[in-house]
């Protein structure tokens, strides 16, 4: 007996493919038709009347083979594609009675214990409708998994999210469903949703416990929902059988940024703090008699944005200073870690503690209004300082000797804005046009602390948050005049966050400080560039300093200089290194590099020394700066080269 297996689909292909290659040719063959058929005679002469006979009752005869072959192209193509329609038509008229024969022995079977108890006795369960929060059907009381419960409804306005549905239950052999995920939260502010929790998984095997769904994020400023809690493991005797993990945290929704100023002068409008991230669900219970996992916790959500400060509005003729920007918002603080399942009655295993949320990135200052270059004394808007990094999430518990969840970075300080920038015209000998300051670096997260510790020891602390970059600091300038023009000094870092401690275990690093801001740039008169920001201190006693700022540029007649920033302090690690000097071109004496390495346990080195201005007379490279002073002595820093004569002093090393 034989099998013929035939795929439908591919014939009708193939039969269609065969159409498309024979309408070419045919298109092919009329075109060469009349050359190749009615071939013109070169010469009046009989010999060439021949030939060209000859020829053409070649070409005649091609075209009457190409005819045949066209019409059997023709019949071959469309034996093929009814060919394939029969077959398709024989498979479907084969299969309705055999579905229809399953269908009326499975409605045989399940009618009565659907009657009696709403469930069937084998097949899986329904899942549950997106966005309505619909909890998934249960799986057969024989063999069959647990739907998945529908999505949580997504708030409007400032209304919360919906709750996730929960997940089915397996019957004897089957997994359980996994939770809907929380419905995000209305746009005006609405709380995310929570999600829903995990189905059980089947009494002798099948599968682990349900997913509990993730949480929603939160909408503008609001709170992510919490993730669901996973599905328990009911297995009797289980050998790999595990409670579902705990769903992720909700991501907390960004702050609302700050109004720009529309009042002449005006302070620009803080920005507003990011929404907390949700917590981590908790890992499903292990309930089985004899071993058996617990699930794994849910990660905490993430903090949300803080909104960025409004711009502070130019300063008019009767304002002699240009409006700040506004501070940045806070970053929001992140969710905790879930907790890990429980272990079993016996031989059993609890579920690892989820790793806590990363601190929201904290919101960007807002610019300095611009000043007023036609006032005798003017003055740019200092920018905005850039807001705190929210703090990291706790690791999620463990029960027993289970492993607890890590703490979650802290998040990163909002940039400093950019200072105010000075534009004169036709000045005179009395004017003062002042740049605007660059605004601070926020300050980096705190970090999570890591789960408390059971007897299998603690997780690990968190890492502080990196602190802001400083503002630019804004700039001087004056045309057809010699006022005095002072390029203002860039922002200062922000200090890194500390890093947490944790019990049983070793603390995390705190983060790195901020670099600082370039100063501003001037033009014409006796000019300034604006020193650097010092580079943020890290809380930590393990954490890193921040780079100093490089100073910014002087560009004038007369002479001008620049200062490098400072270095960030570190704690008992490594100090951050010195800003550069700035320097001064066409009149500049010195380009000065006066940055310290940060206190660490082994001294950092120190920074460079500025290169040196140019100049028509003396020309002399900055001082390179001091080595750290704590634990091991950093070497001193390099002095600048002159450009003439005279090379900058080497550093001075540190001492031990």
């Amino acid at each position: 007996m034989s099998f013929v297996i035939v795929a439908p689909e591919l014939m009708t292909t193939a039969a269609a493919d065969l159409e498309r290659i024979e309408s070419a040719l045919r298109a092919a063959h009329a075109a060469a038709a009349t050359s190749t058929t009615q071939v013109l005679a070169a010469a009046g002469d009989e010999v060439s009347q021949a030939v060209a006979a000859l020829f053409s009752a070649h070409g005649q005869e091609y075209q009457a083979l190409k005819a045949q072959a066209s019409a059997f192209n023709d019949g071959f193509a469309r034996a093929l594609a009814a060919s394939g329609s029969a077959y398709a038509s024989a498979e479907a008229a084969a299969a309705s009675p055999l579905q229809a024969a399953q269908d009326a022995v499975m409605g045989a079977i399940n009618s009565p214990f659907l009657m009696l108890t709403g469930r069937p006795l084998i097949g899986d369960g329904a899942n549950g409708l997106p966005g309505t929060g619909q909890a998934g059907g249960a799986g057969g009381w024989l063999i069959g998994s647990g739907g998945n419960g529908g999505s949580g409804k997504p708030g409007t306005g400032n209304g919360a999210g919906g709750i996730g549905g929960a997940g089915g239950a397996a019957g004897l052999w089957g997994h359980g469903g996994n939770g809907g995920a929380g419905g995000i939260g209305g746009s005006s502010g609405g709380i995310g949703g929570n999600g829903g929790t995990g189905g059980a998984n089947g009494w002798i095997g099948g599968g682990n416990g349900g997913a509990g769904g993730p949480g929603g994020t939160g909408g503008t400023g609001a709170p992510g929902g919490n993730g669901g809690v996973g599905g328990p493991n009911i297995q009797l005797l289980s050998l790999n059988g595990a409670g579902g993990p705990g769903g992720a945290g909700g991501t907390g929704g960004a702050g609302h940024a700050g109004v720009d100023s529309t009042v002449a002068a005006g302070k620009g409008g803080t920005g507003f703090a990011g929404g907390a991230g949700g917590q981590g669900g908790a890992g499903g219970a292990n309930q089985a008699l004899l071993g058996g996992f617990g699930g794994a916790g849910g990660t905490g959500g993430t903090g949300g944005s803080g909104g960025a400060g409004g711009a502070g509005a130019a300063a008019d003729a009767a304002h002699t200073v240009a409006g700040n920007g506004g501070t940045g918002g806070a970053g929001g603080a992140a969710g905790a870690g879930g907790a890990g399942g429980a272990g079993g009655i016996l031989l059993g295993h609890p579920g690892t503690g989820g790793l806590g949320g990363t601190g929201g990135t904290g919101g960007a200052g807002g610019t300095g209004g611009a000043g007023n270059g036609l006032n005798v004394f003017s003055f740019g808007g200092f920018g905005g300082n850039g807001g705190i990094g929210g703090a990291g999430g706790f690791g999620g518990n463990s029960s027993g000797a289970g492993i607890n969840g890590t703490g979650g970075g802290g998040g990163t300080g909002g940039a400093g804005g950019t200072g105010g920038y000075n534009l004169g015209i036709l000045g005179t000998d009395a004017d003062v046009l002042v740049g605007g300051g660059g605004g601070g670096g926020g300050v980096g997260g705190r970090a999570g602390g890591g789960g408390t510790g059971g007897t299998g020891g603690g997780g690990g602390g968190g890492t502080g948050g990196t602190g802001g970059v400083g503002g630019t600091g804004g700039g001087a300038f004056e045309y057809d005049g010699f006022s005095l023009n002072l390029g203002a000094g860039g922002g200062h870092g922000g200090g890194g966050g500390a890093g947490a401690t944790a019990s049983g275990s070793a603390g995390g690093l705190g983060g790195a400080g901020g670099g600082g801001g370039g100063g501003g740039v001037t033009d014409s008169g006796v000019a300034t560039g604006g020193g650097g920001g010092g580079g943020g201190g890290a809380a930590s006693a393990a954490g890193v300093g921040g780079t100093g700022g490089v100073g910014g540029w002087a560009s004038c007649v007369a002479p001008g200089t620049g200062q490098g920033g400072n270095p960030g302090i570190g704690g008992a690690g490594t100090g951050g290194g010195g800003g550069g000097g700035a320097f001064a071109i066409n009149g500049g004496f010195f380009g000065a590099g006066v940055a310290n390495g940060g206190v660490g346990t082994d001294g950092a080195a120190g920074g460079a020394g500025g290169a040196t201005g140019n100049n028509w007379d003396v020309n002399m490279g900055g001082r390179g700066g001091k080595g750290a002073i704590v634990g091991v002595g950093g070497a001193g820093g390099e002095g600048g080269a002159g450009a003439k004569w005279f090379g900058g002093g080497g550093g001075v090393s540190g001492q031990s």
